[in-house]
């Protein structure tokens, strides 16, 4: 009797197995990602037609490769303006100020550079702006930071020194 419920079960399992995979409810195992986009895609404008040619923007060298040049030479600036201060022992107010100062404008247009690419202006132009004010408004914040605990604190070099050898 025993077995004949067992096996009156397993059929029973087996025919849910094969009703579900029938109507297709069925998820592969250790499929971590759904068929839903996560977001929806955003509202899409087509100008004119296939055939018309796309309308190439106004070149202009602040944009281009002197805009690329400048973060690069930042970027390179900072490794000997990070390592100098420790490097000779001394701290320097001028030195330290120079420091915070091209950190932040390094950060300012490295996140620049992030909204200008992630954030067409074409497509979302209203968050385009808020990010854009967003940011400028947090370059300023940190500039008044860092301006308060240059001249009223130790400085950021020194609190560098400090923290590397607590």
């Amino acid at each position: 009797m025993a077995s004949v419920a067992r096996s009156s079960a397993l059929l029973k399992q087996v025919a849910a197995k094969q009703s579900v995979a029938a109507s297709g409810l069925r998820v592969a195992a250790f499929h971590t990602t759904s068929r839903k986009s996560l977001l929806p895609p955003l509202p899409q404008h087509i100008e004119g037609t296939v055939n018309d040619p796309v309308q190439v923007p106004p070149t202009s060298p602040s944009h281009g490769s002197y805009h690329w040049t400048f973060d690069r030479v930042v970027a390179a600036g900072l490794i000997p303006l990070t390592v100098a201060p420790f490097a000779a022992g001394s701290l320097n107010p001028t030195m330290d100020a120079i420091l915070a100062a091209t950190i932040l404008i390094h950060s300012h247009t490295g996140f620049g550079n992030i909204i200008v690419d992630y954030i067409p202006s074409k497509r979302v132009p209203k968050a385009r702006k808020l990010f854009t004010w967003g940011l400028n408004a947090a370059t300023v914040l940190v500039g008044l930071a860092l301006y308060e605990f240059e001249t009223t604190d130790v400085g950021l070099t020194e609190t560098i020194k400090r923290v590397w050898k607590a």
